[in-house]
């Protein structure tokens, strides 16, 4: 991995040709990833023993109840670690529910959605590509944006005290990330003061000339 995340870098006074060939070079990221995830299916599956997998509940009820062994044939066993696997997503869903077990109900729910529009991104654009080029430059600048607002949340505090947080990341069909944010205040948000956290209205002119045409322009 480390490898291919050389091949794509962006250097300075260096051409980077991978970059300049638009769809085969998304093919080639395409391939890459298979590429990766098949080596690293590899050493899943060489390492069994090594990651204790006979000791996995769903496979030891499946001897136990079915008895015959002989059918089952050489089964490989995802750990928690190989992203996607069920034993990933098993603990980040079970990772969830104990924040609400504990916390109860999150207060606030925020949706954060990745702008083609923003100067990093344009910037880092090369003659004559668009955002629809360069999905890597989208994703490293979204997660650097996502970082700022979540620091800018929880140091400044703009709802208030916090008791936890965590988001989720996905892609939108139309290619661009998008995170859900769930925040857990101290001091609980009532439906009196539920107008002073979320309003929707044009920005004045005369008071923030750059947040107005911000809003009209999206």
């Amino acid at each position: 991995m480390s490898y291919y995340g050389y091949r794509i870098m962006v250097r300075q006074d260096e051409d980077n040709y991978i970059l300049k060939c638009r769809q085969l070079y998304h093919q080639y990221i395409v391939d890459m990833n298979a590429n990766i995830g098949s080596e690293s299916l590899l050493i899943v599956r060489l390492n069994q023993t090594r990651l204790c997998s006979e000791q996995y509940i769903h496979l030891r009820d499946a001897v136990v109840n079915d008895g015959n062994t002989t059918n089952i044939g050489r089964v490989t066993i995802l750990p928690s670690s190989y992203a996607g696997s069920p034993h990933h997503m098993h603990e980040y869903a079970q990772g969830a529910i104990k924040y609400v077990r504990h916390y109860g109900r999150p207060d606030l729910f925020i949706t954060f959605t990745c702008n083609l529009s923003w100067d990093e991104i344009q910037q880092l654009l090369l003659p004559g590509h668009s955002p629809v080029h360069r999905h890597d430059t989208t994703a490293r600048v979204f997660q650097q944006k996502l970082k700022s607002l979540i620091n800018f949340i929880v140091k400044l505090k703009v709802f208030g005290s916090m008791r936890c947080w965590l988001y989720s990341v996905e892609w939108q069909k139309r290619g661009l990330p998008q995170a859900h944010i769930l925040i857990w205040l101290h001091y609980k948000i009532t439906s009196n003061e539920i107008d002073d956290v979320i309003s929707s209205r044009i920005p004045d002119v005369d008071v923030d000339r750059g947040l107005h045409d911000t809003v009209v322009k999206i």
